[in-house]
């Protein structure tokens, strides 16, 4: 029998946004960059779970996408950056901010290498990330800009957001709290609705992982804290969700809710001039439709992701953001997907979760304590009294 939502522990919610995740993303990274129609056509049908490469045994030399592997359950940098903030975590132990991302996250991208799914090698990650990500490198080691505005001058994309569940799990059911660690975290990386968008997704795992949450209550807490072009089109593309319960319904109204909004234009490959460039009128498209997907669904996982991947696009995004969020609601991961993908991708999918849980509590003792000194002290200064 599955627990209602108030009964599903911390730990239970963070191994299902986590896992989640790396599902999610694992099953959009052959289809990334590609229309529904095209999804269509290549898969004779909608895809229903792990497919192989987009250009089957020629994915080392194909373009664009050589020469990574991607597809037969491998996950791509998304996991990779969400690993990595974790470890982050793990070091420090306690909440971060732009600083951390200099002094932990780079160094651990630049010295240690890894298992990297779509190189099938140990590498370092930052041989594997995407140049929006290396601006990390170049910016904080190489430039040793402030890191609270390193993330100045970086293209305006997902880059942020799409791993920034960890700081919504550790802050969770506290979106305020998750907000505004994520935009502090994410002014080492990114900048203007990029940066935003870390924040709001990060509000809203924090939002999807408190008991009683529900799709509706994680759309309004992310309408709570969000500003300019992401509120405006989380708004517009959740109200177009509310009108389908099945993803294949909703693909094309959704692509037309955010096309507004996303400055990449209708050719995700070939962007407009005005693409990821700073503004207060847009957003990345990535958030909105994984809260549309999500939506759609109900919070189901298996729904919801099948809904972002075959969305195309940025649908490894789009699916590891819903993902986290229908797994933090409590929604099951399927057995089947998990362990192909672990076992494809060489990870313990497990692991983060068990340590991001410990971090957490003790995070939130540390956080416990100090709250009640500084309660204790604005007593003495007159204010309330505290209660144990």
């Amino acid at each position: 029998m599955t627990p209602k939502n108030s009964e599903i522990s911390l730990e239970d919610r963070i191994t299902g946004a986590l896992v989640g995740a790396a599902v999610g993303d694992a099953l959009g990274g052959p289809v990334e960059g590609y229309s529904p129609e095209q999804i269509l056509e290549r898969h004779a049908g909608r895809v229903h779970g792990i497919v192989g490469p987009w250009n089957g045994d020629a994915w080392r030399t194909a373009r664009p996408i050589a020469p990574y592997h991607k597809g037969d359950g491998h996950v791509t940098d998304d996991t990779l950056m969400t690993h990595a903030l974790i470890r982050v975590y793990d070091r420090v132990r306690d909440h971060l901010d732009a600083y951390a991302i200099a002094d932990h996250l780079v160094p651990d991208l630049m010295t240690n290498p890894r298992w990297i799914p779509e190189l099938e090698a140990t590498a370092l990650p930052l041989q594997r990330i995407f140049l929006a990500e290396k601006w990390l490198v170049a910016r904080l080691h190489y430039g040793h800009v402030d890191p609270r505005e390193a993330g100045v001058g970086n293209i305006v994309n997902c880059g942020a957001a799409m791993y920034m569940a960890p700081v919504g799990l550790v802050n969770a059911a506290n979106p305020q709290a998750a907000y505004t660690e994520a935009l502090d975290i994410a002014g080492a990386h990114q900048s203007s609705y990029g940066r935003e968008a870390a924040g709001v997704f990060a509000a809203a795992v924090a939002a999807a992982a408190a008991p009683g949450a529900t799709p509706d209550s994680v759309v309004t807490t992310c309408l709570s804290v969000a500003k300019d072009g992401t509120r405006t089109a989380i708004e517009q593309v959740c109200e177009v969700a509310t009108q389908h319960t099945d993803f294949e319904s909703a693909l094309l109204p959704l692509r037309k809710a955010v096309a507004p909004y996303d400055t990449v234009g209708p050719d995700y490959r070939t962007p407009s001039l005005g693409a990821r460039r700073p503004s207060r009128l847009h957003t990345i498209e990535e958030l909105p439709i994984a809260l549309a997907m999500v939506l759609v669904a109900a919070g189901d996982y298996r729904r919801a992701v099948l809904g972002a991947v075959n969305y195309g696009r940025d649908c490894d995004s789009i699916a590891t953001m819903a993902g986290a969020l229908a797994g933090a609601l409590g929604s099951p991961v399927p057995d089947d997907w998990s362990k192909t993908v672990s076992e494809a991708s060489r990870l313990d999918l497990w692991e983060p979760a068990t340590t991001l849980t410990a971090v957490t509590r003790e995070i939130f003792d540390r956080d416990v304590t100090h709250r009640r000194t500084h309660e204790a002290a604005f007593a003495e200064l007159g204010g309330p009294r505290c209660s144990d």
